[in-house]
């Protein structure tokens, strides 16, 4: 099935511009939804993450609305279909039907939010919850970085989520979505920062699922800092959750976010529903 076209909403920074962040929203949810909804998890300095990090673009991507397969009645936006969310494993095959739009068109996106950065990959953080961190690794799995641009992303930061396809090797992972200009190698993600979170609680993805990406992705080479909290549901863990996501962004991309790196900037082409 062919790529599609993603709509998104930006917030911009309130300094000058160092890096971007590309955050996916979870299943049943919307963009402004989503980007709204993050004011209501705060660190213990009682800052949103916008608050903690002004120097950075903000881009929130909206997923397709889809028909559900196993409702054929209902739809609602998801990045990709799930036949059974008690148990991902069934009817698989499915969940590949929207990765294979849904990847290339995410990975344009990181390209365009790249060049707004002089070509710096390296400035470019990608993060989603539930669905959208599902979703967000398989742009990962699928993403070939070229040297100039720092052969990384900035960071990858998941929360409230899973692996689809988990178990098989990254070249049959890889071929599970057949997209196009995919690498032959794993360097990007052996050398992006990794950071995941979940909460024990979780009802909707249970927080073994969350393990279970974990070990993917240490099995693919990546490093990566593993976080688990007792409380807060299907949702971010506030706010040591938040307190965690700002430590670990100012110990990958210096303090704020905003080290004194000249860029050259180009033109380029809770409210919250997550059904997981």
């Amino acid at each position: 099935m062919a790529s599609i076209n993603i709509p998104f909403i930006a917030v911009g920074p309130s300094k000058p511009h160092t890096h971007t962040v590309i955050f996916l929203h979870g299943r049943g949810d919307n963009a402004r939804n989503f980007a709204a909804s993050l004011t209501h998890s705060r660190d213990s300095r009682r800052r949103t993450l916008m608050d903690a990090f002004p120097s950075f673009r903000w881009v929130f991507p909206q997923a397709p609305t889809r028909q559900c397969a196993s409702m054929p009645d209902t739809s609602w936006p998801q990045w990709f279909d799930v036949w059974d969310v008690r148990d991902f494993s069934a009817n698989e095959g499915l969940q590949s039907v929207g990765l294979k739009e849904v990847v290339p068109a995410i990975r344009r996106i990181l390209a365009d939010e790249a060049a707004r950065l002089g070509g710096r990959w390296d400035r470019v953080v990608l993060a989603g919850i539930s669905m959208g961190g599902a979703t967000a690794a398989h742009v990962l799995f699928n993403l070939d970085i070229p040297p100039a641009g720092g052969g990384k992303l900035a960071a990858f930061i998941g929360f409230s989520c899973r692996c689809p396809f988990a178990g098989r090797s990254l070249a049959e992972m890889r071929n599970v979505l057949g997209v196009e200009n995919v690498p032959d190698h794993s360097r990007v993600i052996q050398n992006t920062s990794v950071l995941l979170e979940h909460c024990a609680d979780d009802p909707l993805v249970l927080v073994q699922n969350g393990r279970g990406l974990r070990e993917v992705l240490r099995g693919f080479g990546a490093q990566v800092e593993w976080k688990e909290y007792p409380n807060g549901g299907h949702w971010f863990n506030s706010p040591a959750g938040m307190d965690d996501v700002v430590d670990f962004l100012n110990r990958h991309l210096g303090e704020d976010g905003s080290a004194d790196v000249p860029i050259t900037l180009h033109h380029a082409s809770s409210d919250a529903m997550d059904l997981s």
